[in-house]
């Protein structure tokens, strides 16, 4: 049988990711009162960082820890994927030892070739090209505060990264309205566009952070320069007018709250007006990712 491997939120239908959303909702609340089961036990998560990472390795490690399992973690000096070995090959290796596999890297192809030659699942922890499990965090975040995503508006301002392509699939398949603002040269893939509109999203894509924000529920953005970015300095530059601070939060619903994956850089992307004020809701979407990781983790090994 095919491993159920969680790559992409466009892999996934719109039935499947409430289903990971509200079992999130429920291990939260067990967890909370101090309940805790051990439906994985003797099973083994590899996690493979090529980027750094704080909160995806903790909130992974942490997840699998607690739902009886164990962990092994490498960093990507530490294993032959793609350097010594084929990525093939390490991906047939690894399945006769472990359970589940979690890679976080820069190459999105990387991957898809590990999954593709894994007969375990592999989830994606983070690529140039999406990061579908803090997404479900986000999501979690935003309707613990805000009730149903489904009709509301979600404002993307800053570069149209990996992250942004995550929330365009998410917020197509739960009917959110989606309003991407950002300068015309670090625009969302089209591929990513292409695939949600094909699918009938209510979405937009402009320059004009304050025609993005009006109105919205959510405010969100994502630091400015990424690890391995060749022109940091340009594109400062370009994206210097999409910094959310206080003038551009009067825009938003009375409501809003602002999210922002983290790790943050206060003055440059967002002001230390709104991640530290009453809007910002940052630390209970980092939280988030232990439950959201735990409901992925279930769910690529069948047991939810």
């Amino acid at each position: 049988m095919k491993p159920r491997h969680f790559i992409d939120l466009a892999d996934i239908d719109a039935a499947t990711l409430s289903h990971l959303l509200a079992h999130a909702a429920r291990l939260k609340k067990e967890r909370a009162a101090g309940e805790f089961s051990s439906p994985l036990s003797h099973k083994k998560l590899a996690m493979i960082f090529e980027k750094n990472s704080t909160r995806t390795r903790v909130s992974f490690e942490v997840a699998m820890t607690e739902l009886g399992g164990h962990v092994l973690s490498f960093n990507g000096s530490e294993l032959q994927l793609g350097r010594g070995e084929t990525v093939s090959d390490t991906a047939q290796v690894l399945s006769r030892y472990v359970d589940v596999i979690m890679l976080r890297c820069h190459s999105h192809e990387k991957l898809l070739e590990l999954a593709e030659n894994a007969a375990v699942p592999v989830i994606n922890g983070l690529t140039e090209y999406s990061h579908p499990c803090q997404i479900l965090a986000d999501i979690m975040t935003f309707e613990e505060n805000l009730g149903d995503i489904n009709g509301k508006v979600i404002a993307w301002v800053g570069d149209g990264n990996n992250v942004s392509h995550s929330w365009m699939q998410a917020a197509c398949l739960l009917g959110a309205e989606m309003r991407v603002a950002c300068p015309k040269e670090l625009a969302p893939l089209p591929d990513v566009e292409k695939w949600a509109r094909a699918r009938g999203a209510k979405l937009t894509i402009d320059t004009d952070p304050k025609k993005a924000v009006a109105g919205a529920h959510a405010v969100i953005t994502d630091t400015w320069v990424s690890m391995g970015d060749p022109d940091a300095e340009a594109q400062m530059r370009l994206l210097a007018p999409y910094q959310v601070n206080d003038q551009l939060m009067r825009y938003a619903h009375k409501d809003a709250i602002f999210l922002h994956c983290l790790p943050a850089h206060r003055g440059e992307e967002v002001t230390p007006e709104v991640i530290d004020g009453p809007q910002s809701r940052v630390f209970d979407e980092a939280e988030n990712r232990l439950h959201v990781q735990k409901a992925i983790l279930l769910w690529c090994l069948g047991v939810i």
